[in-house]
């Protein structure tokens, strides 16, 4: 279930579905910042994350289906 804009504005932990470590489980990735709104663009967003100590992405409209939030995680 992709990331909705609800879940980017309080969730802190994601899960990536494509990207799996090596014992195939998710990887996770957790907020490095402040969730962005436009009002020109209402139903854009864009969450700053994090991946370990060096890898920085951010979930956006157009790659929601590519992370999932951590409870809603279907390898637990």
């Amino acid at each position: 279930m992709p990331v909705t804009k609800e879940q980017a504005e309080v969730e802190d932990n994601f899960h990536s579905s494509i990207y799996k470590n090596t014992d195939g489980s998710c990887q996770r990735w957790r907020r490095n910042g402040k969730t962005q709104f436009w009002k020109t663009r209402p139903e854009d967003f864009r969450v700053p994350i994090k991946y370990g100590l060096r890898r920085y992405s951010a979930i956006e409209r157009h790659n929601a289906e590519q992370f999932h939030v951590s409870k809603d995680c279907p390898n637990n």
